[in-house]
């Protein structure tokens, strides 16, 4: 389900995938079946999303990030794709995010750009990521830092 107030250019999105009002999904994305993508999400091209996600309001999911499946991310994340941002800049390099299947990642935390979240894992929320995080584990905090065993 499209609601009519998105507004989808792609065409490659799963079977029993919900996609709310005021979304933007461009050309390229790509997204799996039953997901749940709620209102005011952004969706650039070079998007991965997999099967049965759920994106939260207000989250804008750049170039070069992929979620694997059975991800949750919270109200407000911020991901990147830039470690060096700057206005008309013609020597960006794009770095690739990848949060892996079942991954869950808490409102207004940062992802910067480069990072791998392991499988399983849970980002708290309000935590700023900048360095990978190992499958199965908890972090907290800014920066971001192991609190235990998940």
């Amino acid at each position: 389900m499209i609601h009519p107030l998105a507004e989808v250019q792609s065409t490659n999105i799963g079977d029993k995938t919900f996609i709310w009002q005021f979304c933007i999904v461009l050309k390229g994305a790509k997204i799996g079946k039953n997901c749940n993508i709620n209102c005011q999400v952004f969706i650039e091209n070079d998007v991965i999303i997999g099967d049965n996600v759920t994106i939260k309001p207000g989250v804008q999911i750049w170039d070069g990030v992929s979620l694997g499946d059975d991800v949750f991310i919270g109200p407000n994340v911020t991901f990147t794709n830039d470690l060096f941002p700057k206005s008309k800049n013609k020597d960006f390099e794009l770095k690739k995010t990848i949060v892996k299947k079942g991954a869950s990642i808490g409102a207004n935390a940062t992802i910067l750009a480069g990072i791998t979240i392991g499988e399983n894992s849970l980002i708290g929320a309000g935590s700023v990521v900048t360095k990978n995080i190992p499958e199965n584990e908890i972090w907290v905090g800014n920066p971001a830092k192991f609190l235990k065993k998940n």
